[in-house]
């Protein structure tokens, strides 16, 4: 575990990254507001390759080692596997809940990440902790519950949507959780030198590119792009994004806002992995989304 004044200075980069990351995701989606999915999937697998690549000069400098990349692979498939399960499932809840719900919903993600904390890493927590706890479930119920009563915002909403949105950050908080216990079950292969943060980056990443290619037939689905219209959809973004002469719609700000966009929305999770190796999982989560004061309705990871 850090010091404090590193923790400290590692919560206040991630809530300015935070904040930064949400005022930029806006301004990349003016010039692509016609390819938030290409957008997407630009991040996903464009990070793949830009975090191998990182990986690969960190190993060749000395700071990444062989016992750190000949960690058991089997953990970072599974924190892939949920986080493309998370935007699946997110996604199909998301096209048939209204906007204010989707914000509310999604705060089940720290109650899920004490429950997994407790189970996955036998952590225990304080009665204050736990009764923050309950008052966040207590307002995700409420939520859920106001569905029964005419002119609240699930009225006419079928249950089964809140409860995938609310599966959603389960798949989520579960990867986050994963991705601590890496870090603690890594210091004791690596005889208390923890991972860095690079190894667990790129291969969490890459297996969820690889989920989220799986899934893509039902992900482009969700987002009205027939499968078979994929390729032409795709073709479309690139040609938006590089702001060729003859794209068919009107890309103004295109490469620079994206490209903006995507440096910020890496280093944010960067950051915010440092401060999982350097703390906690849910240290990370409550002060990533603290910074929701000042942007609300954060989107914290790829954007899909």
């Amino acid at each position: 575990m850090s010091s404090s004044p590193a923790i400290a200075a590692a919560s206040a980069a991630v809530v300015v990254l935070a904040i930064a990351n949400r005022v930029l995701y806006k301004l990349a989606l003016v010039p692509l507001k016609q390819y938030p999915f290409f957008l997407a999937q630009l991040t996903t697998f464009g990070y793949v390759a830009v975090y191998f690549s990182i990986l690969y000069a960190r190993y060749r400098a000395g700071v990444v080692t062989r016992e750190m990349m000949a960690l058991p692979k089997r953990r970072f498939a599974f924190i892939g596997m949920l986080e493309a399960l998370g935007v699946a499932a997110g996604m199909s809840a998301g096209a048939m809940l209204p906007g204010p719900a989707i914000p509310i919903l999604s705060q089940s993600f720290l109650v899920w990440q004490l429950i997994f904390s407790a189970l996955l890493l036998g952590k225990t927590y304080s009665m204050r902790q736990i009764i923050g706890c309950f008052l966040v479930a207590s307002g995700v119920i409420l939520a859920v519950a106001s569905g029964a009563n005419d002119g609240q915002f699930l009225s006419e909403v079928k249950f089964v949507w809140p409860a995938l949105m609310v599966a959603s950050s389960a798949f989520q908080a579960g990867a986050s959780i994963l991705k601590e216990s890496v870090f603690i079950d890594g210091a004791k292969r690596l005889k208390g030198r923890r991972p860095d943060i690079f190894v667990v980056n790129s291969f969490g990443s890459g297996f969820q590119a690889l989920f989220v290619f799986l899934l893509l037939p039902i992900l482009s689905n969700l987002r009205g792009i027939k499968f078979a219209e994929l390729p032409a959809y795709l073709n479309g973004g690139a040609e938006c994004f590089l702001n060729v002469d003859d794209s068919l719609i009107d890309c103004g700000g295109a490469p620079f806002l994206p490209l903006l966009f995507i440096l910020v929305n890496m280093a944010f999770n960067i950051a915010l992995l440092n401060l999982v190796k350097m703390s906690s999982a849910l240290v990370a989560s409550l002060t990533a989304t603290s910074a929701g004061i000042f942007a609300p309705n954060f989107c914290f990871s790829s954007c899909f």
